[in-house]
Parts: C-alpha cells; sequence; structure tokens
C-alpha cells in the first residue's frame, strides 16, 4: 500500500466508515486488505460518477472520511454511525432508479467468498485478474476473495483483450470475472480461452451462441446469479450455494434467504423492510422458475415484462434470440405504450453494418419459429449503442 495512504488509514478507528475513490489499478488490492484487516468499514465510489453524482452518494452515506483520488483524507464534520460488523458499503447499479447503498456484514462477505471457493472448487492461493470496477460487487469480491484467502491478484486498470491475454499469459490458470460484453470482446478478438482457470460471468445472460464460441476457445464459463443485496452472485450455474436457499414467489419472484444476504440499506429502513418477508427471505426483483432438474432458470426483471395484451414477455428471452441474427450487432428489448394492446414489443439495435441494417420483417422472420409470435418485435429503432451501467446492464428506462 502507498505510504501515505496508509498513513492516513492510520487515523481512522474500526468501525469508521470510509469511502474510496481511488480510480481502478494496483492500488486496491493492498487497500481492501489493509482496510479489511483494521476492520474498517469502506464504501467504493465509481471513478466515472460526475461530481453531483459523487456527492449525493456521499451526502446520503455519511462516511467518516473520503479517499480521494490523489491519496489525501477528507474528514467530515457530521458523520453517520454504522452498525457493528458492517464490512463494506455497496451502491447498486441504479437500474431501476436511484442507486440504494447496500450493507453488508463481514460474516456475510466471508461467506459469499467461502460459498464461492467451495463452488468452485479452488484453493485459496488460486489467482485472479482484476477488469471490473471495484465499486460493484463483481470487481470488489475478487479483492475481498484475496483479503480472505490470500491468493495473488492481478490488476488491470481498464478492461482490453490485449491486456487480458497478456495477464493470463503471464499468470497460466487465473481466473477472471466479466460480464457478457467483455467475453464477446474476447471471443471477437479470437482469443484462446483455454488458459484460465474459470470464467465467471455475471450482469446478465450469456446468449448461447456466445457460450458456444467461448467453449470452442477452450472456457471454463460458469454463469452466476446475485445481486449486490446477495454480496454478488450465490447461485452459479442455476445451484445455489451450500446454506443458501432460493424459492419461487407470488408472481415468479426469485427470493433468497442465507448467510450472504445484506444487513439492509443504509439509512432507509423503509425500503430495508419491504424487500424482507416476516420469516428472512430475501425479495428480488428478479422472476424466475426450477427445472425438472433443480436449477434456478432467471427471466428477467420483474418491472421489465411487457404485458402486451394477456400476454407476458420477457426482454431477455426476446434478446437471445435476435442477438443470434447476423446483421445485430447488439439488441435490447422495452415495451412502448399501445393504445389497444397496453404495450408492444419493441426493438433497439445496434447494426452490425451500419449500410446494411437488420429490417423489422427481417427480425421477425428470425423469431419465427424460436419464440411465439407475439413475443417478436412490432417496432424497430436503430441506435448507434444502447445505454448501459458501468457494470454491462441495459438501462431500459433511457430506452422508454
Amino acid at each position: 500500500m502507498d505510504e501515505r495512504v496508509e498513513r492516513t488509514l492510520d487515523g481512522l478507528a474500526p468501525g469508521e466508515l470510509v469511502a474510496v475513490a481511488l480510480e481502478p489499478g494496483p492500488a486496491w488490492g493492498p487497500l481492501v486488505s489493509g482496510l479489511w484487516a483494521r476492520g474498517i468499514p469502506f464504501l467504493p465510489l465509481d471513478h466515472r460518477l460526475a461530481p453531483p453524482e459523487r456527492t449525493a452518494l456521499i451526502d446520503r452515506a455519511r462516511p467518516t472520511a473520503l479517499l480521494e483520488p490523489d491519496g489525501e483524507l477528507t474528514v467530515f464534520a457530521q458523520p453517520a454511525s454504522i452498525a457493528p460488523g458492517i464490512g463494506v458499503v455497496v451502491a447498486t447499479s441504479g437500474t431501476g432508479g436511484t442507486p440504494k447503498l447496500v450493507e453488508l456484514t463481514r460474516n456475510a462477505v466471508a461467506a459469499a467468498v467461502e460459498g464461492s471457493r467451495r463452488a468452485l472448487e479452488a484453493a485459496d492461493d488460486d489467482p485472479w485478474i482484476a477488469c471490473l470496477s471495484p465499486a460493484h460487487m463483481g470487481g470488489l469480491l475478487v479483492f475481498l476473495r484475496s483479503a480472505l484467502l490470500g491468493g495473488p491478484v492481478t490488476v488491470l486498470e481498464r478492461f482490453d483483450a490485449v491486456r487480458v491475454a497478456e495477464a493470463v499469459a503471464t499468470t497460466p490458470g487465473a481466473s477472471i470475472a466479466l460480464v457478457p460484453t467483455m467475453l464477446r470482446r474476447l471471443v471477437d478478438a479470437d482469443m484462446d480461452l483455454s488458459g484460465f482457470g474459470v470464467l465467471l460471468l455475471g450482469g446478465g445472460h450469456v446468449p448461447a451462441e456466445l457460450r458456444t464460441l467461448a467453449d470452442v476457445r477452450g472456457a471454463r464459463i460458469v454463469s452466476t446469479y446475485g445481486l449486490t443485496e446477495s454480496c454478488g452472485g450465490v447461485v452459479y450455474d442455476g445451484v445455489p450455494f451450500e446454506g443458501t436457499e432460493l424459492r419461487i414467489g407470488d408472481d415468479e419472484r426469485i427470493e433468497l434467504r442465507g448467510p450472504t444476504i445484506m444487513e439492509g440499506y443504509r439509512h432507509d429502513p423503509a425500503a430495508t423492510g419491504a424487500t424482507f418477508t416476516t420469516s428472512g427471505w430475501f425479495l428480488t426483483a428478479d422472476a424466475g422458475s426450477v427445472d425438472d432438474e433443480g436449477r434456478l432458470l432467471v427471466s428477467g426483471r420483474l418491472d421489465e415484462a411487457i404485458r402486451t395484451g394477456a400476454e407476458t414477455v420477457w426482454p431477455d428471452e426476446v434478446e437471445r434470440v435476435l442477438q443470434q441474427h447476423p446483421k445485430v450487432a447488439d439488441v435490447a428489448i422495452a415495451g412502448r405504450p399501445h393504445p389497444e394492446w397496453g404495450q408492444q414489443v419493441v426493438a433497439y439495435v445496434v447494426p452490425a453494418t451500419s449500410d446494411d441494417p437488420p429490417s423489422l420483417d427481417e427480425l421477425r422472420d428470425h423469431a419465427s419459429g424460436r419464440i411465439a409470435r407475439h413475443k417478436a418485435p412490432r417496432e424497430l429503432v436503430l441506435v448507434l449503442e444502447l445505454p448501459r451501467t458501468s457494470s454491462g446492464k441495459i438501462r431500459r428506462a433511457e430506452l422508454r
């Protein structure tokens, strides 16, 4: 750890929340390990936030201090206390609106790290490559895994297929956490993926054709399901961690219970209470089902379901089909109000080439026979890019 940062942290007492505004880079490894060892809870801030967004998040969190990008520590006059045992506070991605501040206990983090290790049948000292933002659970868990288990981490300041290839060549067998768009870039670069330990995929569905292309290149892919509130992915390839319970509740809602679930939302008891049942089940915002083999199948976010006539259309299902069209580089599905049917299905498409974009009829013909006709798009909007969060999730509200 940088000596200046270490000196500033020496001035903090255990149990005092510190917000961290450092950019992604090698400093995060020793910093997370140092904070964890000292018992200092921390809130990682996304370096890409605009100044008003960062200020709003800090105002809501009310930490004791802020570790600035230059390593200086700003101490606040009126911080709010934090419950004993909290290890980290992490902001949600905000796909459903204003990000919430999730308080996770040290025990929850430890359970998540151990659950992942067991599910992957990994050794404590297995190496990892960090390329996701530490402001989100997928990226932060790589550093927390190292802090708790001691394995080495190779840190990339930003995702780049060439740098990832160099990192795994230097550290054969290293595992890496990615979102599907990153895997797509590795495949598009025709990269040999056999040198990795595990490619841990979160943040969205992995299209079947992408997974096939990755498999051909020797990848060992593990798809994960989880939320910031569950301390990241706690369901690997449809199977929950040991000790994690899963059930399907009303309206096909996925519900979770177990040792990794959050303590609550910081300074928001109403929202906390609304997401838990009296028996301790956490109510996710996702719908799903369990197949005959007991594996979880995720349909999509409940608030993203498109109600057209008497039918329900899940955007993820339609996107998986349209992503396979050769003229489609990227696609998002959302509902738009319709005077007769309530909503109609709209496809927002980034064409593979600007001079030959797909037509609506081509997309509907492609969907025919793969999904029911009422699920196929009724409208096509061509776009240059799709609005996504920093973790790769589509911001459907901006599409609508």
